[in-house]
């Protein structure tokens, strides 16, 4: 088994850090994903119920700017001022890919989601330093294996076994940022200007198969990273997101089956036909 491993996963390097790392990410997203199942929503979700809690909120956009800030800020720092002085592809293509993802976000946010209501502020601090430390973590762990050479280097070339995934890697992630960005936006479709509270079963795209297709693409997209990656902790992070997505879906699904009867049953939570 550890041989087949070695053949996708690079080297970790002998830091007990990056090892607990990862051992706690596999396991805190998806017991967030079973909360997110159990009926246990994080404070920045449409499903969380602010009337019951008396706990401090900001408004919608700023904290979602709050969540997704540090973290491209994070990825376009180790473009302009650490991929100078290291030369590797792999390590510049994951950073790239972090710094556009979460660019994407803002993005989405100033310009394309319609938001009411608030976010609450410890929350919002709470998620933003996760989505922070996993993409600082996520760049370290090519720092910490290859300062100054990379995986391109001729020592790296000389694991005749390792199967390079990071091309790969590179179209699933363009094929899951945009699918992403597209059912994104014919969410904000949905909701025209004045409305605050209205919500409809949307349509459109893979919206008449699963009721979460962004967040499919989305899953797509961070395998697309780790395939780039191939570091224990991108896989991880894969994986522990995957599940908490599943808990996400899971719970979108039943909301919308509670909202409106006319919901299709036929229409899974993530994956068509399936689940």
């Amino acid at each position: 088994m550890e041989s087949i491993l070695t053949r996708f996963i690079l080297p970790t390097p002998p830091s007990l850090y990056i090892k607990a790392l990862s051992l706690v990410t596999v396991i805190a997203l998806p017991l967030l994903g079973l909360l997110e199942m159990a009926g246990k929503h994080l404070g920045y979700s449409k499903f969380y119920n602010f009337g019951s809690q008396n706990r401090a909120k900001m408004p919608s956009r700023a904290g979602m700017l709050l969540l997704y800030t540090p973290a491209f800020l994070t990825g376009l720092a180790t473009l302009l001022l650490v991929l100078p002085h290291n030369k590797d592809l792999r390590f510049f293509l994951v950073s790239l890919a972090l710094t556009i993802h979460f660019f994407k976000r803002i993005f989405e946010v100033i310009f394309i989601h319609k938001y009411s209501g608030g976010v609450v502020i410890d929350s919002a601090i709470l998620i933003s330093f996760s989505y922070f430390s996993s993409a600082a973590n996520m760049i370290y762990c090519h720092y910490k294996l290859y300062p100054t050479q990379g995986p391109n280097s001729e020592q790296y070339h000389e694991q005749p076994t390792f199967i390079d995934l990071k091309y790969i890697g590179v179209l699933l992630f363009l094929i899951g940022i945009s699918g992403n960005f597209y059912h994104h936006y014919l969410l904000s479709q949905l909701r025209k200007k004045g409305d605050k509270d209205s919500y409809k079963i949307p349509k459109g795209g893979l919206f008449g198969l699963v009721i979460c297709p962004h967040y499919l693409f989305e899953i797509l997209g961070f395998v697309g990273i780790s395939f780039i990656s191939q570091t224990s902790y991108a896989f991880s992070f894969t994986l522990g997101t995957i599940f908490y997505l599943v808990g996400r879906s899971y719970a979108t699904r039943n909301w919308y089956l509670s909202k409106f009867e006319d919901f299709p049953k036929e229409v899974k939570a993530l994956i068509p036909f399936v689940f």
